[in-house]
């Protein structure tokens, strides 16, 4: 692979920042920074080019993540499903189900994601990318829809966010409706699934301080690199659940409790 190649699949954290800060980050924090992301061990990876749920399966292989998985031989074969998880990691999370899901139905499988996920060149392709902000806000709608009427199963995390420490217990914090209405619109039965792991305490402390400091930006998530590379060698449960039927979201409750009682019943498995 040339030179330029590899350049189009890696990260270069100090061309990000120069981008948009110019000249006003002291080289001294970029180099920190660097380091901090661990830089190096992610590219290493990238500059293998993987793609697709391949991806997502040498992900989990190069951070010799070991994985117990149940349900999912369980998953009918046939239908499209809206797949709804918990988020305690932020990113191992997400490319084993990416992994596991895809597998499962010969990469017929997409995210819903944040638009700068669509710098992982790798990821991209199962990627559907989400700009709430900015002049491409307009199109959300028509996003969300093409990817709830098209021919892939949906991978979905409700919270948005990593989960956080609440009343002593590692939960998600309240799930959007969102799923709900179009898992209802286009008759997608919705599979629940269970990821069963934790972020390092720093991670919580961070978050926490955050919220009392009443600090809008999410700086928890700069930690999400180094704790990703910290979960090496790390062992993670994985439990998917029984379909539930569209039907079952009727007009006996609003969208957003129905949202909440089926995140109540993925704590459960």
């Amino acid at each position: 692979m040339s030179e330029s190649e590899n350049n189009e699949l890696t990260i270069n954290l100090e061309r990000i920042i120069r981008e948009r800060a110019g000249n006003h980050v002291p080289g001294f924090i970029i180099r920190w920074l660097k380091r901090f992301v661990h830089e190096d061990f992610i590219n290493e990876f990238l500059k293998r080019g993987y793609e697709g749920v391949e991806f997502c399966e040498k992900t989990i292989e190069y951070l010799n993540v070991r994985l117990t998985v149940e349900g999912v031989d369980a998953l009918p074969a046939n239908g499209h499903y809206t797949f709804v998880s918990n988020h305690p990691l932020g990113a191992i999370d997400g490319v084993t189900l990416g992994g596991i899901i895809g597998r499962k139905y010969n990469g017929r499988v997409k995210y819903l994601v944040n638009d700068l996920l669509m710098n992982l060149k790798g990821l991209a392709p199962l990627c559907i990318p989400i700009n709430k902000l900015g002049s491409q806000s307009r199109n959300l709608p028509g996003q969300v829809d093409a990817a709830f009427s098209g021919d892939n199963h949906v991978i979905l995390f409700p919270a948005g966010l990593c989960s956080r420490l609440i009343d002593g217990k590692i939960r998600d914090l309240p799930w959007g409706k969102a799923f709900v209405q179009k898992s209802v619109q286009y008759h997608r039965d919705v599979i629940p699934v269970h990821f069963i792991a934790q972020n390092s305490p720093r991670f919580y402390r961070v978050a926490r301080w955050c919220q009392r400091l009443g600090i809008k930006f999410n700086l928890a998530m700069l930690l999400l690199p180094d704790e990703m590379y910290r979960s090496r060698g790390q062992h993670f449960t994985v439990r998917f659940g029984k379909p539930i039927p569209w039907q079952t979201f009727d007009r006996s409750r609003r969208p957003a409790e129905w949202a909440q009682w089926v995140q109540d019943e993925v704590y459960k498995l």
